[in-house]
């Protein structure tokens, strides 16, 4: 089975766990990352972009100047895409960009992204946070410990005000529940760093 260094808050290793293979030895599957990844950006998308076409301009009933007779191209209404101010030809209307994916394949995804930041050497364990404090520094001063550089999906297992907190001003470090552990997510950090609880708790939802 494969290991990973357990560190205490001070970037001390201070023992080495098994993980389980299914979760973070997988084969990587291309296919199934780019699907869910795109599933999930395309929930995101509001989907709420709307312009008028010519039927929905307000005015426009009178032809704007006779047929013949005045040396001018012939109209109809001031409301053609043509004049300004008239409709948008094939414009942007409200509707939903979701895009459905099995639940099998968002495992397999979510599966492969771990296992891929396991090869990469991109997975860190630690005992506990023991942040004490809604305080920046200290998370700071934790991801440095740890050796963390460009960016962290800190995972927890149950929801801490000071952890959270303590990384919210900080623009490449993200904090999530371990249930809520996405694709998305874990490919647009570059390290992954959860707590013990955490990781037993990944591996109790999304394991097997």
């Amino acid at each position: 089975m494969p290991k990973i260094s357990l560190y205490n808050r001070d970037g001390e290793q201070v023992d080495e766990i098994e993980v389980q293979a299914s979760l973070f030895g997988a084969p990587l599957n291309q296919g199934a990352l780019y699907q869910t990844a795109v599933s999930q950006t395309a929930r995101r998308r509001q989907g709420t972009a709307s312009s008028k076409d010519r039927s929905e301009v307000r005015g426009g009933g009178d032809k704007p100047w006779p047929q013949k007779g005045t040396g001018r191209a012939r109209h109809g209404s001031t409301n053609s895409p043509i004049w300004v101010g008239g409709g948008v030809t094939f414009g942007p209307k409200p509707r939903d960009y979701s895009k459905s994916v099995p639940k099998k394949m968002k495992r397999v995804a979510l599966k492969s992204a771990l296992s891929d930041k396991y090869k990469e050497g991109k997975v860190v364990i630690v005992d506990d946070f023991a942040i004490d404090a809604p305080k920046t520094k200290q998370m700071v001063a934790l991801l440095g410990q740890l050796k963390v550089e460009g960016g962290a999906l800190v995972v927890n297992a149950q929801p801490d005000m000071n952890v959270i907190m303590a990384a919210r001003n900080l623009p490449k470090v993200k904090t999530i529940l371990a249930r809520q552990l996405n694709v998305l997510d874990i490919l647009s950090y570059n390290y992954l760093v959860m707590s013990k609880d955490a990781l037993e708790q990944v591996e109790e939802v999304f394991g097997g």
